[in-house]
């Protein structure tokens, strides 16, 4: 039997949730009957802990270091053929600034943004608007600001939060914030593997907002599957974004749609995460791909490059 390690844990702001995925995906792995299956748990941003004689790794790592293409290239050096999208792919999506400039070379439709890199700049857009880090996950250091009192604090908070990731992950360069237009309307998710566009997934959250409480601790937020007449046009959009930035295995696509249509890609998702509160497992599902199956395609087709 091959010898497949899931790697789970790491350092980033997202530890807990990757935890949870790995421990779902290795016991679903282990269903099979058909894989010698080791969890393994990353404490440091390397592959130390990785025991020898792997034959695949299954990646549920989210965020920092094991989605930014740092755990992809060790293992691209390695070649131990993984899951998911490649070391390039991988930094940048991580990279929301980046992101968008492919998105807009594919004119590919997103929010209208801009970037600001001082913490006394006045706002480059009109409120209400959404602040970011950029290269951070799980909506860390997120704000949606209203009004013009509320922009320092929020515009603070993204450049702190980029400062510290920049320093954690050894990436040179001054802190960034990424600002974008508030598109009024509906959150939607789709995801695709490989080629495959998965049925697209509304995200109902309380109050509107769907933050790091809303994904992965209220019970409150709901995932009913629409059957608006442009959702064909939105995975049009989510393949193209998905070959724009160079992804394989399966990502996935955040859009927000407002109330006559018009849909923006908010960002990419190169490690879904596997919890009882993710979307891609819940829209495989739809297609009667059970939890086993979409772990075991998703391991099919895992390389190095």
């Amino acid at each position: 039997m091959e010898k497949i390690a899931v790697l789970m844990g790491g350092t980033s702001n997202e530890r807990e949730v990757s935890l949870v995925s790995g421990k779902n995906v290795k016991e679903a792995l282990e269903s099979l009957g058909k894989y010698d299956v080791v969890g393994v748990v990353l404490n440091e941003d390397n592959l130390s802990a990785l025991p020898e004689g792997i034959d695949k790794c299954y990646i549920t790592l989210h965020g920092g270091w094991g989605e930014s293409g740092g755990v992809q290239a060790s293992l691209d050096a390695l070649k131990i053929p993984y899951t998911g999208s490649g070391a390039a792919a991988s930094k940048v999506t991580m990279d929301k600034i980046a992101t968008k400039k492919l998105l807009d070379e594919a004119n590919i439709p997103n929010a209208p943004w801009a970037v600001v890199t001082e913490k006394s700049a006045p706002c480059p857009l009109a409120f209400p608007c959404v602040v970011k880090p950029p290269m951070d996950g799980s909506s860390v250091g997120i704000s949606c600001v209203k009004n013009a009192e509320e922009w320092p604090k929020a515009l603070a908070l993204a450049l702190d939060t980029d400062e510290a990731y920049r320093k954690k992950m050894n990436i040179p360069g001054s802190p960034q914030a990424l600002v974008e237009d508030f598109i009024p309307g509906r959150e939607m998710t789709v995801g695709v593997f490989n080629d495959e566009v998965f049925p697209v997934i509304e995200i109902c959250a309380p109050n509107g907002w769907y933050g790091y409480e809303e994904k992965y601790v209220s019970n409150e937020t709901t995932y009913p599957f629409p059957n608006d007449d442009f959702l064909p046009e939105m995975q049009r959009y989510a393949r193209e974004s998905f070959r724009a930035t160079g992804c394989r295995g399966l990502a996935r696509v955040d859009f927000r749609v407002t109330n006559e249509g018009k849909m923006y890609v908010l960002e990419l998702n190169t490690s879904p995460g596997m919890t009882g509160h993710s979307l891609a497992p819940k829209a495989a599902a739809k297609m009667g791909i059970g939890f086993e199956e979409l772990c075991d395609r998703i391991l099919g087709v895992a390389k190095y490059d």
